[in-house]
This record gives C-alpha cells, structure tokens and sequence, in this order.
C-alpha cells in the first residue's frame, strides 16, 4: 500500500449545503453521507468563490480565485497556463481518473459539438459526461445506456412542467458516474501507486429528474412539504437581476417564473430535488462500500462537495444567477481519511473551496503551487495545527452568464461572521444583511442609514479581499 493518500473526490453539481441529514435537513435520507460526517470532518461554513459552474470549478480546481485564472464566465475556458491540482498530482506519480463533468472548458454543442476541449487536467482516465442528455456524441453515459439496451428518456411528470420522471436508478448517470468510481477502485486494489478519481455527477442539477422510486415517498407526503423561504415584497430593493429573475429563471430565458407557479410546483420540484440527493447518497455508500471491500479505506482521502447552490425558490428565485444567498454560495464540505482525519468534529470557522487544492497537495506531501491563494486545511483535519482563521470569505459574479445583457451584472461579495455585503459593480447599488437579526436574509440594508458605518467598514474589508486576489504570479526573481 502507498504511503500517500488516495483521493477520493466527489462533486455533486448545484446542491445546497442544507440537503443533508447531518445538516439539520429531516427530509432527506442520507445516512452514508451522514455517517461519513460522522466519521471525518464538516465544515459547516464553506463557501464557493461563484454562485456559477466553470468559475467555480476553475477556482477550486487550482486554488485560485476566479478574476486571478480568467475562467469568470460559463462559456469561457480556463486559460492554457493555469496549472490544476490534478495535474500536479499526476506529474507527482498519482494516477487520476474522472466520471461526469469537468466544465473548465466551453462546453456547448454549439461551439464544442465532439466534447468539452481538454485543458491539460492530469487525467489519465477520463469518462466525460457534461450532463445526462445524449447531445454530444462523446457523452460516455450516452455510451453505457446503448451497450445496455437502454434509451435516455425523461418524460415530463402528466401533472407537472417543472419535474421530470428520470431513468430508474439502474440507469441513472448518477449511478453510472459511481460505477466508474466503483471499477477505479477496484482496479487499483492490488497497485502500490497513489490515485485521485474525481466523481463529478451532475445531479442534483435541473432538470429535476430523479428515478420514480426516489421521488414517490416525497409524493406521499407532497402536502407536507415546506414552501420556498420568500417574503412578497422583498425584493423592490434588491438589484434588478433578482426582480428579472423572480419573473423568470436565468434572465426570462427559463420558466420558473415564480409569480405563475402555484404551490404544488414548489413542494413538487422540491421533492424532485431532494429525491436526487437521496440518490446522490445511495451512490456515495456503494463507493465507500467498495473501498471498504478492497482494503483502501484507511489510506483514502474522501472529499464530499459540490460547485455551488441552488436557489430552490427561496427568494423568490429558482436555479442560480448573479446573487450570493446562503442557499446559493454555502455549500457542503465533508473530508474523511480514517488512517489520518481524526472524525467527529464540525469546523465552525469560514472556509474556502479555495482552500481544497493546497489541502491535498499537503495531504500528498507535495509542495504548493506558487501561484496558489488558498489556505491548506491539512493541519486542521489531521489536528496537527490550525488552519489560518478567516474572518470573511469572497466570492465573485463576472457576468457569469449570458441571461442579463443589459446592464451585465458584475458583483463581489464579503461575508463576515455577522454581515454580508454584496457590491454591484457600476450601478451604485448593493446587498447589505445583518446575519445575526435576519438570518435568512430577506431585509436589505443597502440603504439603512442606521448601517451606513458597517456599510463603509465592509466595503473597504470587499476591497481588500479584492486587492488580495490579485495574482501572485510571476513570482519576484530579484529585489528590484
């Protein structure tokens, strides 16, 4: 057995940090991923550095913000020097391999109608699958449903526009993203060399699509179900994207148009959601299961995240967009290793995605990449020191999207322990909430004159934060 940890990574796409049992969530079922919180480390306030795919995966990939790599937007690509965790892992001896999506490249059929062009990522074994529709001729899960006789069919529900009837779990690109992960691990059972799989699934990302099974104990108590966290009226001083938006998802260019959904719609796309994540789980214990089997578990790393939230209509919002909700920007972060990562303990202190890349590379002994911003969490979960505290995190939206051209959206966010700030950029306009009287956000202060002094004191925190992400790179090879 490798002295160096394997890696195991999985990163669900859009799932909110509250869908779990060991999060307070008591209408999930997730008992593997809960008994992995159990067994390893959570951390209850981890942040994403964009409320959107590709900066997001971007940042966390290298350890870099995203204004420092150039991958700001879906529909960009991740510039050619950047230098992925992956990679350097790869070139360290690490066998890395990959089920689902990856997003660091342009991925549309329109001008990437093969695949998502390849960045130079590490990955020696690479299952792409962006999404589960069969609209790229390279999508592998495509692939498997053919070798097995099987067709991609999604029919809308008879009663619903919003949720869809999935394939059965047997067929589900969720599960066919931890069966490649299953044979990844068994493959390398008897290999002394140390690998990285990253399980990239895409659920629970719309279309909200779970298998029928999953979603029918949900519909037996469909009338149960919570309505979205909205206040009517809450949005007339917010930024307009919000207002847009409210009438309709990504700019009008989606339904979910909020005004028009009647209650069902929302307890019924909320049932379909977490049904996915139910599912998420059962996949999860099937490849703890198979480290177990194979005597990997004690020497394997296990990450539990995802790229970033999901608005669920609270807010009066579905899908994700320019805004920084906790339900849009707090994310789940379990990290296990049973033979290193003492377990039980909950981290209450603001962390980063930033901050996975230089954790495993600690974690593998490697030295940190120089152009890296993140801080390694490593001596925090292996209880061989603390990790520098953070005493706010940041996050950005760079016209991230496409859905509000005029006028394009270009905001930052700062979160403290008691306030968040959000700026937008160009239209002397912002979010400001008092976290500790207004948890859930509904109350903008932007305007409040009683706040017009912790207002001014978080707009020079966001500028320092935004100065600090400045990219270190090139290093200084001379004093002058």
């Amino acid at each position: 057995m490798t002295s160096r940890p394997n890696i195991l990574w999985i990163c669900t796409d859009q799932q909110r940090w509250d869908t779990l049992g060991s999060a307070g969530n008591t209408w999930t079922h997730t008992p593997h991923l809960d008994a992995l919180a159990a067994e390893g480390m959570v951390f209850d306030r981890a942040y994403t550095q964009s409320p959107v795919c590709t900066p997001s995966r971007a940042s966390f990939l290298t350890g870099r913000y995203p204004r420092t790599t150039g991958a700001r937007q879906n529909g960009q690509s991740l510039p050619g020097h950047e230098v992925l965790v992956t990679r350097t892992l790869a070139e360290s001896g690490y066998v890395c391999g990959l089920a689902g999506k990856l997003h660091l490249s342009a991925a549309h059929w329109s001008v990437s109608p093969g695949t998502e062009p390849r960045v130079a990522d590490g990955y020696s074994e690479f299952h792409w699958s962006h999404h589960p529709d069969p609209d790229w001729p390279t999508n592998e899960y495509a692939h498997w449903l053919r070798e097995r006789g099987k067709t991609y069919e999604t029919p809308f529900l008879d009663d619903s526009k919003y949720v869809m009837q999935g394939m059965a779990e047997e067929d589900h690109q969720t599960t066919w993203c931890a069966t490649k992960a299953v044979d990844f691990i068994e493959a390398h059972e008897d290999f002394d060399n140390p690998w990285l799989f990253s399980v990239n699934i895409f659920d629970p990302h719309h279309p909200f699509d779970p298998p029928q099974e999953y979603l029918q104990r949900y519909l037996d108590r469909l009338a149960e179900i919570p309505l979205p966290d909205y206040v009517p009226g809450e949005l007339a001083n917010k930024p307009v994207f919000q207002r847009t938006d409210h009438e309709g998802a990504y700019g009008g260019n989606e339904d979910f148009a909020y005004p028009a959904m009647t209650d069902r719609d929302h307890r019924l796309i909320r049932a379909a959601y977490w049904a996915m994540c139910d599912l998420i789980d059962v996949q999860v214990g099937r490849m703890l299961e198979a480290l177990e089997r194979t005597g990997q578990r004690e020497n394997t790393i296990v990450v539990f995240s995802t790229d970033h939230g999901e608005m669920l209509g609270d807010h009066g919002i579905y899908l994700k967009g320019p805004y920084f909700y906790e339900e849009a920007v707090r994310v789940p972060l379990i990290v296990s290793c049973p033979g290193q990562v003492s377990g039980g303990r909950r981290e209450g202190g603001l962390v980063e995605l930033v901050d996975l890349a230089p954790t495993l590379l600690e974690a593998a002994g490697l030295p940190r990449d120089p152009g890296m911003q993140g801080r390694s969490l490593w001596p925090l979960l292996t209880g061989q020191g603390e990790a520098p505290p953070r005493k706010d995190v940041y996050c950005e939206y760079y016209n991230a999207m496409p859905w509000h051209p005029d006028p394009a959206p270009q905001a930052t966010m700062l979160r403290t322990a008691d306030h968040k700030l959000v700026a937008v950029h160009g239209l002397d306009t912002g979010e400001l909430y008092d976290l500790s009287a207004d948890p859930g956000e509904h109350t903008n202060l932007w305007d409040d004159p009683g706040h017009a002094g912790v207002k001014a004191q978080l707009l020079i925190r966001l500028a320092d934060r935004m100065a600090f992400t400045v990219d270190p790179l090139p290093e200084r090879t001379a004093n002058f």
